[in-house]
């Protein structure tokens, strides 16, 4: 049996198509638990936002070969880090998201607090966040859940090695 390592990368402007292409591949379900709505037409400016990475931007693809089968970005301010992660449907529950976490966290240097909001109704997102920083406060706002955890915390969680399919 061949063995297939699944890369994670930073995004790169020329890698718009290929994002384009995974949210357009993603279930309505998918698409509604990572933008709390559907995206039956990705905009412009959502494919650059998805891809900015700056002083206070990262963002990060996991991929198979030029196939994008995750995305991750976190949004710097001070020393919290806002984070968002989505796997394409066919790749969830295997880890992607968890690495793609650690490597954000590994590439920001001084953050202190990582915060994220996840759908109420996303019951295995908020079971993996329960099992992994046992110590996250949640508070619920409008039927999302606001998730707030200090790194240490996130340092210690079970995030799996790398993934090898």
């Amino acid at each position: 049996m061949q063995r297939t390592q699944v890369a994670i990368r930073p995004t790169a402007p020329d890698d718009a198509d290929g994002v384009r292409k995974f949210l357009l591949d993603l279930s309505s379900h998918t698409q509604t638990r990572r933008f709390f709505t559907g995206i039956p037409r990705p905009t412009n400016a959502l494919l650059r936002s998805m891809l900015a990475r700056d002083d206070r931007r990262d963002a990060l693809i996991a991929h198979l070969d030029d196939m994008v089968i995750g995305h991750a970005m976190a949004y710097r301010k001070d020393d919290e880090a806002e984070i968002a992660v989505v796997v394409t449907d066919a790749w969830q529950s295997q880890g992607i998201g968890s690495r793609l976490i650690r490597e954000l966290l590994g590439r920001a240097p001084g953050i202190r607090w990582l915060t994220m909001d996840v759908m109420g109704e996303n019951r295995r997102v908020l079971s993996m966040i329960n099992r992994a920083w046992p110590d996250a406060v949640m508070a619920v706002e409008h039927g999302s859940v606001r998730v707030r955890t200090g790194l240490a915390f996130a340092e210690q969680s079970s995030v799996r090695p790398p993934l090898v399919v």
